[in-house]
């Protein structure tokens, strides 16, 4: 794959966010930000939606507040004529500081990672596309493919 498709979401974790007692965010709330990166990702290549099937592996690797703010990337790392694998990271890079009161944060000086996630999302067969070689563009795809 020559072509690099990525896509990046920052999002600060709310009040609502938080599940479990002190202000901890729930981990499903990692997977559904990396389930919209892979949609951004699947309308780029696909110009649809897609639909994220599952995951090959989840690591959760720190905890996540309430107050923090996250930044989500994935990148296509592989596809098949219906099938698009997309790594994805989840960063934490500004920390709320609720310790110090209510309204603190601090900028990380190095984000920490938080979860990394491979997933695959499923594009049906109308909506898939394949890259025209001669012309460097998306185009439909056809069932012979």
């Amino acid at each position: 794959m020559s072509e690099a498709i990525s896509a990046t979401l920052r999002v600060r974790m709310a009040k609502n966010d938080a599940h479990y007692g002190g202000n901890l965010v729930d981990g499903a709330r990692i997977l559904q930000l990396f389930g919209d990166v892979v949609t951004e990702i699947t309308i780029r290549t696909d110009g649809d939606e897609g639909l994220l099937s599952g995951y090959r592996e989840v690591e959760f690797k720190a905890p996540v507040y309430a107050g923090d703010y996250v930044e989500v990337t994935g990148r296509l790392v592989g596809r098949s004529r219906l099938r698009r694998i997309v790594e994805f990271t989840a960063r934490k890079y500004i920390a709320a500081r609720y310790d110090l009161g209510q309204s603190r944060a601090e900028v990380l000086d190095e984000p920490v990672v938080v979860c990394r996630a491979v997933g695959i999302s499923v594009i049906s067969p109308a909506a898939a596309r394949r890259r025209s070689p001669e012309a460097g563009r998306a185009v439909v795809g056809h069932a012979s493919e």
